[in-house]
């Protein structure tokens, strides 16, 4: 008599969910830290730019080369609005994928319980039986040796 699992199918269905969802939520992770990178990087361009823009005004500037800078940061400032929407919605799918990852977990560590459960009502089954046949074999011994 050997041990079988009756759900082990669904447990294994359940893993490879696991595996697909926790593989998800690596590339959302990579994605959302490539986007902020990105956002990070037009920050401080903006900030580096009116740091030298300041600095232009102190020692005098020309009003073309002021609306330049201007138009400049307009620009980059509707590339950061833009950025910062990108990085939002990463996060969201970032988030999304670490609560799947974290249900998946719960239902696999639930079939790997009930699992764990039978195995041992599988072992102390087992006990009960070889208990019984030496209990058997005693007495087959016992009346062997009476008869004689």
């Amino acid at each position: 008599m050997g041990y079988y699992f009756k759900f082990e199918k669904i447990l294994q269905i359940k893993e490879r969910e696991k595996e697909e969802i926790q593989s998800g939520y690596h590339r959302a992770k990579r994605q959302f830290e490539q986007v902020a990178e990105k956002l990070y990087e037009l920050l401080k361009k903006k900030e580096d730019l009116l740091a030298f823009q300041e600095a232009q005004l102190a020692s005098g500037f020309p009003v073309y080369e002021i609306q330049h800078y201007q138009l400049f940061i307009s620009n980059l400032e509707k590339m950061i609005d833009y950025q910062q929407q990108l990085v939002m919605n990463a996060r969201n799918r970032m988030f999304w994928f670490e609560n799947q990852l974290k249900e998946k977990n719960i239902e696999v560590k639930k079939y790997e319980k009930i699992k764990e459960k039978e195995w041992q009502k599988y072992k102390k089954l087992l006990g009960q039986m070889e208990n019984k046949e030496m209990d058997e074999l005693s007495v087959i011994q016992f009346m062997n040796r009476r008869n004689r």
